[in-house]
């Protein structure tokens, strides 16, 4: 069974940062992709980065590129989320999610991600 636990969320004021974690089990990064998704309340829930280990590919939607940091630590089943210079428009809650590596490309997600954890709700003060 597929399990994803989120955190690391919290509150910070803009322009600090804040590190979050995604410990999975029932799953190998050879063969699963992990990404980070957000929602706002009311708002749709949309990717953010996805990492393709055995693919050497990490996404990132264009409001996060240069300050978004994703990564992967198989030894410990874990992928970290490293965001620096925040912003308000970046709170929301955050989720992670897994899915065949396939799924991860280039240019995003291909198609739905079927596993998910509990969000993890980070606050970004002006």
């Amino acid at each position: 069974e597929v399990q994803l636990q989120a955190s690391g969320g919290g509150l910070v004021q803009a322009g600090g940062f804040l590190r979050l974690s995604c410990v999975a089990s029932g799953l190998s990064f050879d063969t699963y992709t992990i990404a980070w998704f957000r929602q706002d309340p009311g708002k749709e829930r949309d990717v953010i980065s996805c990492i393709s280990t055995t693919a050497g590919i990490a996404y990132y939607v264009n409001s996060v590129k240069g300050r978004f940091t994703i990564s992967s630590d198989s030894a410990k089943n874990t992928v970290y989320l490293q965001m620096n210079s925040l912003k308000p428009e970046d709170t929301a809650v955050y989720y992670c999610a897994a899915a065949p590596a396939s799924y991860c490309s280039a240019y995003g997600p291909l198609r739905p991600f079927g596993f998910w954890g509990r969000g993890t709700q980070v606050t970004v003060s002006s």
